[in-house]
């Protein structure tokens, strides 16, 4: 499948998942802004494929990237940055969402695992209430946070 191919509105992402379970396929979902893509997102989306059959990935939309990371950001616009991680081979399916948090995605695609970098512990996850409410399991995966986009954009600044 073509990295296009796996790039979905929320709408259909939940028909396809819907066709997953029905093949009692396990769904695992992970979220970032994946802004200027470095080593650690791979090794988180690679940890995070690992939780689950399936791997779905929500991208902050641009809007939420500038209420996130401030009026410059992102550097990338969100059409571009969602079909790159959906070429990385792990990746199954992404959605871009506009939400600050990923509740929503949460509450609507229902996934079996929730998976969050390892810049967050369990307790700091911010939809940590979701997915309890809903039984999702939520893990911390990735490698230590030692890349960040942010670093990346100020060394090309410099």
């Amino acid at each position: 499948m073509i990295a296009l191919d796996k790039v979905c509105t929320p709408e259909t992402l939940r028909d396809r998942l819907e066709a997953a379970r029905a093949a009692s396929k396990t769904i695992a979902f992970g979220n970032g802004l994946f802004d200027i893509l470095h080593v650690g997102h791979l090794h988180y989306l690679e940890a995070a494929a690992r939780e689950a059959d399936l791997l779905v990935v929500g991208i902050n939309s641009d809007r939420s990237a500038r209420a996130l990371k401030g009026p410059s950001r992102p550097v990338v616009p969100e059409h571009e940055r969602a079909e790159l991680v959906a070429g990385f081979a792990c990746v199954d399916l992404v959605t871009v969402f506009d939400g600050d948090t990923v509740e929503s995605l949460l509450r609507d695609l229902r996934p079996d695992v929730h998976c969050k970098g390892t810049d967050y512990s369990v307790d700091t996850v911010p939809e940590i209430g979701v997915a309890r409410e809903l039984g999702i399991r939520v893990v911390i995966v990735g490698d230590t946070k030692s890349h960040s986009s942010r670093d990346i954009i100020r060394r090309l600044r410099e």
